[in-house]
């Protein structure tokens, strides 16, 4: 295709992509998926080599949020069966992380619930960032505690933080249609806070929310302004409880061409597969990977993710190698806004379900999180060496698939160990 060499050829010189042709992208058929996907790998490979970026979450602080985010199951008015508990010590959190670490993770996201920190907040989650700092050398730290007031990126910073996660989710045509209780703009704003400050910005966005595909390539461009150092992608994870339960509108194809419109309108970013791979790859992760350069290792901030170690062995036997400590994300000429890499949205997330921002900042939370930090995060999903394979095909709009999402009942704020 004609298509897919121009954007090869952009995507190695970090041109941009126009409108029309990001897309053009996401109207690609499914008898074109694997060219799309081997013309982005190309790029990717081109960036980043073979290498995948491992990001572990720690829910800080669970549920009761304030805020009224459709997608998290955290939200004020949710009645998801979640764990609920208030703020880790720092010990605990720091037992915690040391779980991801050793299953090969780089860096840390630290998620909070909440529409955004306090003072003391800070002070606490600076602790944090210190304790896990100390007994982990090389480590980086990612926090993702929602809307950011003045001074706080930079007590953030100096306590240690490598980055900040904040998402933007979805348009800015759109937001007011998912959230009522905050702005587009207080999350642009915060992003833009981290990135004032020294933080790497890590900001991203969830798939499956009922969007249109102008509304997917708006939310793209308005990142690529932004110039985050990592972008996670969401995939919705529709908890009971929420307002979009019943959002079942993923195939795994669709899936794989947002990544692929995100590599190449984000070609030397960290692109991070976030909360929700699990439940709408499904058995096609792999072929994500020659898309995304990172991933979140194990559980999101509610949901539940793959074992730790089919992970690995999912990278392995893909062909790719997991990137060490010693090892820079991003290419050079992006230079190091922190200690050189971007976060990771995840819940739905981000980092996380959130791969993205924390409730009120919880992008992630159901956006399968999530994460993205953040919001990571929100979300993982089944895929538990004990529970059986997804079915392969596509969950009719409209019906809800309580098999596919499971609670995270391990790890941070149980007596169980973690998932790494």
């Amino acid at each position: 295709m004609d298509l897919l060499n121009t954007l090869v050829d952009k995507g190695l010189r970090r041109e941009p992509l126009s409108r029309a042709e990001a897309l053009a992208v996401l109207g690609t058929s499914d008898d074109e998926l694997l060219d799309v996907v081997a013309a982005a790998g190309k790029v990717r490979r081109h960036w980043f080599g073979r290498r995948v970026k491992l990001n572990y979450l720690v829910n800080l602080k669970s549920g009761l949020c304030p805020e009224d985010c459709s997608y998290c199951s955290q939200r004020l008015g949710s009645t998801a069966g979640i764990l609920k508990y208030t703020w880790l010590k720092p010990h605990e959190a720091s037992e915690a992380a040391v779980a991801g670490l050793a299953g090969g993770a780089k860096r840390v996201c630290l998620v909070a619930s909440g529409r955004g920190p306090t003072d003391r907040d800070v002070d606490r989650v600076s602790d944090t960032i210190k304790a896990i700092k100390d007994g982990n050398e090389g480590v980086e730290v990612c926090a993702c505690l929602g809307l950011l007031s003045d001074g706080q990126a930079e007590r953030l910073r100096e306590a240690g933080a490598d980055a900040y996660n904040h998402n933007l989710n979805t348009s800015e045509a759109t937001y007011g249609e998912i959230t009522t209780t905050h702005t587009y703009a207080d999350r642009v704003d915060t992003v833009q806070k981290a990135h004032a400050a020294g933080l790497s910005a890590c900001s991203g966005l969830i798939a499956g929310m009922g969007e249109s595909d102008e509304d997917l390539v708006d939310v793209v461009f308005s990142l690529r302004e932004l110039d985050p150092d990592s972008v996670p992608v969401n995939f919705l994870i529709p908890f009971e409880g929420t307002p979009l339960a019943k959002e079942w509108n993923l195939t795994p194809q669709r899936c794989l061409r947002i990544l692929a419109m995100v590599r190449f309108v984000c070609p030397d970013i960290e692109v991070r597969i976030a909360g929700g791979r699990e439940v709408h790859l499904r058995t096609m992760q792999p072929l994500a990977l020659h898309l995304a350069n990172s991933i979140f290792l194990g559980d999101y901030l509610t949901s539940e993710g793959q074992a730790g170690k089919a992970d690995l062995e999912m990278i392995a036997d893909a062909g790719f190698e997991v990137e060490g400590t010693d090892q820079v994300t991003l290419p050079r000429h992006r230079g190091t806004a922190a200690a050189g890499e971007g976060c990771g949205s995840a819940e739905s997330a981000g980092c996380g379900s959130h791969a993205g921002g924390g409730c009120g900042s919880h992008a992630e939370e159901g956006a399968g999180a999530g994460a993205g930090c953040g919001s990571h995060a929100g979300g993982g999903v089944c895929g538990s060496a004990d529970r059986a394979p997804a079915p392969a095909a596509a969950t009719p709009v409209g019906e809800a698939r309580t098999d596919l999402v499971a609670v995270r009942r391990r790890g941070a704020g149980t007596d169980l160990a973690p998932n790494a």
